[in-house]
């Protein structure tokens, strides 16, 4: 975790982005949340800390990192988007009851973009696949 967030950091720099304390807490926070947090829960999550940091500060920052490529945007139809540091090509399956969000990790489906380009001639630039179920919590909840 250390090192992720300190080539974030670095990734940063290089791209000549200053680094305040807010920005380095919103980056610490997506990398060690593994539940894709959306930016209003950031901003709760942060709020004590920061008591002068406001929604509009951590949407910019979830902006400047999408733009750079440190973080994904998931915007699954409801209405608030949804952030993810961008690790290595994953997956998710995502909860039709609660929203809830886990990553999964399948390799063999990187063929699928070799293959998408041998039928269709498209030069593939990523892919994208959501699997929906109900996730543990939720079916205990219905039992």
């Amino acid at each position: 975790m250390a090192d992720q967030l300190q080539e974030a950091l670095d990734l940063l720099r290089d791209s000549g982005v200053r680094i305040t304390p807010q920005r380095h807490a919103v980056l610490e926070y997506l990398i060690k949340s593994m539940k894709h947090p959306t930016a209003d829960e950031i901003y709760k999550a942060l709020e004590g800390k920061f008591p002068n940091m406001s929604v509009a500060t951590v949407y910019n920052n979830l902006r400047v990192f999408r733009e750079i490529g440190l973080v994904r945007e998931l915007s699954y139809g409801d209405a608030s988007s949804r952030f993810d540091f961008k690790t290595s090509d994953h997956y998710h399956i995502i909860c039709n009851s609660c929203g809830k969000i886990v990553d999964f990790h399948y390799p063999k489906l990187d063929e699928v973009e070799s293959l998408a380009e041998q039928v269709t001639g498209f030069n593939v630039s990523h892919h994208r696949l959501e699997v929906y179920g109900e996730c543990d919590d939720c079916k205990e909840m219905k039992h």
